[in-house]
């Protein structure tokens, strides 16, 4: 099965015999519920963290914003610390996982429950925002949690929401890159561990479209032509979205605290969606392979899976993927953690350990198409351009954390794209 089978219209996928229908990503952020955490669920944790100004060339917060230039080594707090070592793993547990829609392989679940002994269950949210309200709320009860992107990080810590981690029972972190054992993110790995990695590009159908994103001045600009109206989609990320528009207008700063760019940003994208209707979706990995959108603002691990979504005799090959050969684009990935409710954090650490390792990381990456920073990942033969290497984190551009106030702007001007507004 496939990642994202039976999830094509919001169904979510069947996991360990749970399975159930909830909004896509787009309707989430339509309904009421959807404000109401994107500017004040999300907003009440960070608020709860600490304070910022959103002016123009300068922020300020109580909590560190970790940069390249600047990395961060977290406190371990004297009420949050690591579990102790030498513990046995939990008997006859359930191993409770909080996760992306489709963002594992079922597989590897199943393997670890035979090893260990134990269960495993998976409940999926479908934004950041909405897993971060929830988890706040107090309402939830996880052990794992998958897929924390590095914006949200430091909220985490503060709010004491995540563990910091007992390495000795994550020996396969020497298995990954050398920049994720100590990133600038989390100084020591005290926190996370690196799950996958991807950029974020162009993707296109050249069958559809002549213009080569390659030769052109400006591909960021490549969604903007009336000519494809109806063809056309961003992904239904505020990050994502925001930073689209900044890049259209030359702008590289993704963590800018402007508010006259941020606006402007907001503005390209109204024109966007005035000049060619376009979709706001998650769903380039199923609507170009399928013909359904020739130019789609795209995330690499979703093109990486467009065979198993390739109109019947058509190749795969008809199906780009762009990314800025100087690597001055979108580079992320997203870090697995314990959570500090955890009832079984010995399993939460040895699950965090099984995902480090190659094996287990090369069935994962066949599920879902998203590479990970571990020695001896080979590349895949087709789409090369969805590869993911070292130096891309060296050369690219990041969505890291904002100051509070700054965040709300770009919240409230992404829902103004979204809405029409």
């Amino acid at each position: 099965m496939h990642p994202r089978e039976g999830w094509r219209d919001g169904t979510r996928p069947s996991i360990f015999g749970s399975s159930g229908s909830g909004p896509s990503r787009r309707d989430f952020l339509r309904g009421g519920a959807a404000s109401a955490v994107l500017l004040g669920g999300a907003g009440s944790l960070l608020a709860a963290c600490g304070s910022s100004s959103g002016t123009s060339g300068s922020a300020t917060t109580a909590i560190p914003l970790p940069r390249p230039s600047h990395p961060v080594t977290w406190p371990i707090f004297s009420d949050n610390k690591p579990i102790k070592s030498g513990l046995t793993a939990e008997k006859g547990a359930t191993l409770k996982i909080y996760n992306w829609v489709a963002y594992v392989n079922q597989q590897c679940l199943n393997d670890f429950a035979k090893k260990y002994n134990c269960h495993v269950q998976v409940t999926t949210f479908n934004t950041m925002n909405e897993a971060l309200a929830k988890l706040a709320s107090g309402k939830v009860n996880f052990d794992v949690f998958m897929g924390v992107t590095v914006d949200v990080l430091g909220q985490l810590i503060e709010q004491k929401l995540i563990q910091p981690l007992n390495h000795s029972y994550i020996p396969n972190i020497t298995q990954a890159w050398a920049d994720f054992t100590n990133p600038f993110y989390d100084q020591r790995w005290q926190y996370t561990v690196p799950y996958t990695i991807y950029t974020t590009g162009i993707a296109w159908r050249k069958d559809h479209v002549p213009e080569d994103p390659y030769t052109m001045a400006n591909p960021w600009a490549m969604p903007w032509q009336a000519k494809y109206k109806g063809k056309v989609a961003i992904l239904d990320d505020y990050r994502e979205g925001i930073s689209l528009g900044l890049m259209k207008s030359g702008i590289f700063d993704l963590n800018t605290t402007n508010p006259s760019q941020i606006t402007a940003s907001q503005q390209q994208l109204q024109n966007l969606i005035h000049l060619t209707n376009a979709h706001i979706d998650n769903n380039d990995y199923t609507e170009v392979p399928g013909g359904q959108i020739w130019i789609h603002h795209a995330w690499s691990g979703d093109i990486a899976a467009a065979a198993s979504y390739m109109q019947k005799g058509v190749p795969v090959d008809v199906v780009g993927y762009w990314f800025p050969t100087d690597g001055k684009g979108p580079v992320a990935n997203d870090t697995n953690t314990v959570l500090r409710t955890a009832q079984n954090p010995v399993l939460a650490h040895l699950f965090l350990n099984y995902m480090e390792n190659l094996p287990n990381v090369l069935t994962n990456i066949g599920f879902n198409g998203y590479m990970q920073p571990v020695n001896g990942v080979t590349l895949p033969k087709s789409l090369m351009s969805t590869v993911v290497l070292p130096s891309y984190f060296r050369r690219g551009v990041a969505e890291l954390q904002l100051p509070i106030a700054t965040n709300q702007l770009w919240q409230e001007a992404w829902r103004s794209v979204s809405h029409g507004i």
